[in-house]
């Protein structure tokens, strides 16, 4: 379920709450070969399902920059801004990547907003952020994302 907010007076109200959770995405091969040839990263860990059932996780992983990467249509499922002009990411103060992802494991993002400061001509977040596994004791990633907004 999405929250919707228009303009940056209603984003601030948002200050310091939980986001929620979006729906669950699966993450196949293929999502993990597309990435492998964008990026020119073709470890076998990644793209070689045979090796991969023999290496330490017994399965093919996705990228920990695929998982990161994901952040992001996760994340528009939970927050919308309306009413501003520009929209752009700023950056990321943490990221850790306590558990890999298999292929065809499912994975959802659990968010709150930390933060919501000003920034000249519009406003700055600040989210902290889990992607979660399903049936996973770890997460995926947990990370503080920056994204900037401007009126």
């Amino acid at each position: 379920m999405s929250i919707t907010v228009n303009g940056l007076d209603e984003l601030k109200k948002l200050a310091g709450g939980d986001l929620g959770t979006s729906e669950w995405i699966e993450v196949t091969q293929e999502r993990i070969d597309t990435f492998a040839d964008a990026t020119g990263d073709h470890q076998w860990i990644h793209v070689d399902p045979e090796k991969a059932k023999e290496g330490p996780f017994g399965a093919p992983i996705a990228h920990g920059y695929l998982t990161l990467s994901l952040f992001i249509p996760l994340f528009t499922e939970l927050l919308d801004v309306q009413g501003v002009t520009t929209k752009v990411n700023y950056g990321l103060n943490k990221v850790r990547f306590p558990s890999p992802v298999k292929v065809g494991s499912r994975i959802r993002l659990t968010a709150r907003l930390a933060e919501v400061e000003d920034v000249p001509g519009g406003a700055q977040i600040t989210v902290e952020g889990a992607i979660e596994i399903e049936g996973g004791a770890k997460p995926a990633a947990v990370l503080q994302s920056l994204s900037r907004f401007y009126a």
